[in-house]
């Protein structure tokens, strides 16, 4: 089975300033609902069985244009409630995302972060590939916005990002980094209950980086591709979506 899970819970605090109110980021829209974040992006692959989509923040908003909009992908939608959007992080989101996959018997999962708009071919690229998928963008690595990953000089994964946005810090040497697209995929049961199992509960109510370390932290590098975005703009505020108008 194959599942796309896009994270949508958070409390929105930088777009609902850029707009001057309480605003769910993923359903904003200045013309029809077609042209809002979440619209988007499941529409950039029609393939998935399942499409998970996990709520916090006005979550009765997001159920009533689901079942408003969105009816047509039946049983395929599937919505979970994150009710600790407000104190715990965003790997929460995530956990209940995958726990709901899993249970579904999901074994390709694409996972979306999604406040993103980003082009379909590259995430075409990435839903149809084979294997684990990290992705990139070509946006300047900037410790008070980026999500970044480096390989050690044993390809080794890790993930670097400043929750403080203040200052990266890499500690070895290293052959590459990149600027994360914060789009993934994940693959193969066994792999992907493994990487879960070995989150802990406290380490849950972090950032999603850590199931995504724990995940490609044990991969050879012939198990995973890096697809780079031709086009990709994170949306924090107004004025990044309606540059993707």
């Amino acid at each position: 089975m194959k599942t796309l899970i896009i994270t949508v819970a958070g409390l929105s605090s930088r777009f609902s300033k850029s707009v001057g109110r309480d605003t769910l980021k993923c359903i904003y829209s200045e013309g029809d609902f077609s042209e809002c974040l979440l619209s988007r992006l499941l529409r950039l692959d029609d393939s998935f069985d399942r499409y998970i989509i996990v709520g916090g923040f006005k979550y009765a908003e997001l159920v009533s244009a689901c079942e408003k909009e969105l009816a047509a992908y039946g049983e395929r939608l599937v919505l979970v409630e994150n009710t600790h959007f407000s104190d715990y992080g965003s790997g929460y989101s995530l956990k209940l995302g995958l726990a709901e996959a899993i249970r579904l018997g999901s074994d390709e999962i694409v996972f979306a972060e999604g406040d993103l708009s980003v082009d379909s071919a590259s995430f075409k690229k990435v839903s149809d590939s084979r294997i684990s998928v990290l992705t990139s963008n070509t946006e300047a690595i900037l410790a008070n916005k980026a999500v970044a990953y480096y390989f050690d000089t044993n390809y080794g994964i890790h993930y670097i990002y400043d929750t403080g946005h203040t200052a990266l810090e890499i500690r070895e040497p290293f052959l590459a980094i990149y600027n994360s697209g914060q789009i993934w995929k994940f693959t193969g049961k066994d792999r992907i209950q493994a990487a879960f199992d070995n989150v802990t509960d406290e380490a849950w109510q972090g950032t999603n980086l850590v199931y995504i370390q724990a995940y490609f932290g044990a991969l050879s590098k012939d198990d995973y591709e890096v697809v780079p975005f031709e086009r990709w703009v994170n949306c924090n505020t107004v004025e990044d979506y309606r540059k993707t108008i």
